[in-house]
């Protein structure tokens, strides 16, 4: 999620803090309300457990209409989608707006959005699934699959001998897993937040030139040092493109390859992938506000059109509501939909449960896309406890997209909520503002 920043450096790094606050604030709904929800959910009623005895109230679902027409009818953003769906079935559907402005083309069911982190929790599954058949353990190294990430070092700040911070290279203190890239907390990091020595050389390093694969990209950050030692601090990052190339090295397939054979394909995910490549629907890609666009790209992505040989399962994916709401109901399900296993009960208890909470021994990073409340499972944000002002109970997962595309699932009132809108700049707002509606407009 960065790019080596223009000549005018400090308008650059305003962006970045701007985009930070943003990308914070979106993320303490998307972090915790989100992972909040499902948490509970899945390990409530998809194993075992009774769902609550609530529904919705028809005024209070028009509420929660009303709330999305007003922010497109005062311009903040261009449309958007929404659906709240219960025991398997929707319970709100409903388009808002626009898909592009400038054509004046509503909202439709096969809108295509950019995924970006969204793109996360499906790499996630992914690796998951091979953990499940046994060709990958969340204990490997790292470097069993990429053996280049045997000798990164630590970046870190000393004081020199004139007392002023001087950076110094340190030696792993133990090996980067797999369970560190699924939890965030490999010592990779982004480049597009943060002032920190590894942060700058990371937008130094013209990550994202030329036309390049998994196995490239994961070479260029394996000549980078880590930001922190692995397994101690939640450093939001590059982590899962990283996975992507793992999963590559442990199926023998392209990513896209195997996430179409096992996954995309048999969820009828049709529209997902990491690009759009039939120039014909390109019309069908919701497009920004014209002053609302996400500059620099971020993790560098850049046109959903076009055309790369890069897989990146950390931000690249595209696809349609209908795609990701297959998806997300498979997870509430607990791994199954239609009659087909993705993952076993207890892979999906696991990804869900918090992984870096209190006595985890993981502090969190100094730009921390977590809630005080929440915390962090695999590949997506969890829930921990009951938060002041907030509605969901702890359990709640999720994830979002710097787009402005988000999904939380209350596995106790078996439930999830999928919003896909392209407004980079409202989405943290709206997620934290929609969220008390959506909860307020269920019968206890």
């Amino acid at each position: 999620m960065g790019i080596s920043p223009p000549h005018d450096t400090s308008a650059y790094f305003k962006g970045l803090a701007q985009a930070g606050r943003q990308i914070k604030a979106a993320a303490r709904w998307a972090g915790f309300a989100l992972v909040a929800a499902l948490v509970a959910a899945s390990l409530n009623s998809t194993f075992g457990g009774t769902p609550a005895a609530q529904s919705f109230s028809q005024p209070g679902l028009q509420r929660v209409g009303d709330y999305l027409r007003q922010e497109v009818a005062i311009g903040k953003i261009p449309g958007a989608i929404l659906l709240i769906q219960q025991h398997g079935k929707p319970a709100y559907y409903e388009k808002f707006g626009l898909r592009d402005v400038t054509t004046k083309v509503p909202m439709t069911d096969d809108t295509i959005f950019r995924y970006y982190s969204m793109s996360k929790p499906i790499t996630s599954v992914a690796a998951l699934m091979l953990v499940d058949d046994g060709k990958l353990s969340l204990d490997d190294p790292l470097s069993k699959y990429i053996p280049a990430f045997a000798d990164v070092k630590v970046g870190v700040e000393k004081p020199g001998e004139t007392g002023k911070p001087e950076f110094a290279l340190e030696p792993l203190e133990r090996p980067i897993t797999i369970l560190d890239l699924m939890r965030q907390t490999s010592g990779i990091t982004y480049g597009f937040y943060g002032d920190g020595p590894v942060q700058k050389l990371y937008r130094q390093a013209d990550l994202y030139s030329g036309d390049f694969d998994n196995a490239e990209f994961a070479a260029r950050l394996a000549n980078l040092p880590l930001a922190e030692q692995p397994g101690t601090t939640w450093t939001y990052s590059h982590s899962v493109d990283v996975l992507g190339r793992v999963i590559e090295v442990a199926s023998g397939q392209s990513l896209l390859q195997f996430e179409k054979e096992r996954l995309l394909d048999p969820l009828g995910m049709s529209h997902t992938a990491f690009f759009v490549a039939d120039e014909a629907k390109r019309p069908l890609v919701a497009q920004f506000l014209p002053d609302d666009l996400i500059e620099p790209p971020i993790a560098g992505i850049r046109d959903p059109m076009l055309h790369r040989r890069w897989e990146s399962g950390g931000a690249g994916m595209v696809g349609t509501t209908g795609d990701y709401a297959r998806f997300v109901q498979m997870l509430l399900n607990g791994g199954t939909l239609d009659g087909r296993r993705y993952l076993k009960p207890e892979t999906v208890a696991l990804m869900t449960s918090d992984q870096v909470g209190p006595g985890s021994g993981i502090a969190p990073s100094s730009i921390y896309f977590l809630a005080v409340h929440a915390g962090f499972g695999l590949g997506v944000a969890v829930l921990t406890s009951p938060q002041p002002k907030r509605p969901w109970p702890p359990g709640v997962y999720g994830w979002d997209g710097v787009a402005g595309t988000f999904f939380f699932v209350d596995p106790n009132d078996d439930l999830f909520v999928l919003c896909m809108m392209q407004s980079p700049s409202q989405r943290g707002r709206i997620e934290t503002e929609l969220a008390p509606l959506i909860f307020d407009a269920m019968v206890r």
